[in-house]
């Protein structure tokens, strides 16, 4: 395996986006590195959710043992609130556990991460309180700093979702993860 960088490593990510829950189920446990998690709500960088494509996803999904794919039935899905929540959580140190019970609400469970019952759900699961979080989603404090974690995602060339910021390095799109292992020369299939 090659070092690691000494340079700070992103994960960037909207919880509107399927790959980017892929990549999220699987980072912690297979890049060598600790990546600092970074919501960015996608519009902000020109970035909108692809439409699904289900049987490439139900692959990844099968070969990484994860739970059945079950889209929410609008698409594309109205995040803005829950990436407020989600960037509000990253201010209290739960970012992960916020954005994974999110995806998972989302793309395991179906659920509109547009309604505040799902968002809440969530932020129930990362142990944060329901009206606090209420609270946040209206802050502009939280909003502004939303806006600034898209501003420094463009800033650092980040033009699709999910994207992984090894140092100096990008790799975006849904073979993000694969393709920083590969950098660090990793095995995929190896690690899981």
């Amino acid at each position: 395996m090659s070092a690691a960088p000494e340079q700070p490593a992103f994960f960037y990510f909207d919880l509107a986006d399927p790959w980017s829950y892929l990549v999220a189920e699987r980072i912690l446990g297979v890049l060598p590195v600790v990546c600092e998690w970074q919501p960015v709500h996608g519009p902000q960088l020109g970035w909108s959710a692809p439409t699904p494509d289900a049987p490439a996803l139900q692959a990844v999904i099968a070969e990484h043992g994860l739970l059945p794919l079950r889209l929410p039935p609008r698409w594309p899905p109205d995040t803005r609130r829950a990436m407020l929540a989600c960037t509000f959580a990253k201010s209290g140190g739960k970012t992960v556990a916020f954005a994974l019970a999110a995806f998972r609400q989302a793309f395991a469970g179906g659920r509109e991460l547009g309604d505040e019952a799902t968002v809440l759900l969530a932020a129930a699961a990362a142990e944060m309180h329901p009206r606090a979080v209420l609270k946040a989603m209206e802050m502009r404090s939280v909003s502004d700093s939303l806006e600034r974690a898209g501003q420094r995602a463009r800033d650092a060339g980040v033009a699709a979702l999910p994207a992984i910021q090894l140092g100096g390095e990008l790799f975006a799109g849904a073979d993000a993860l694969d393709r920083a292992l590969a950098r660090l020369a990793v095995d995929p299939a190896r690690v899981g």
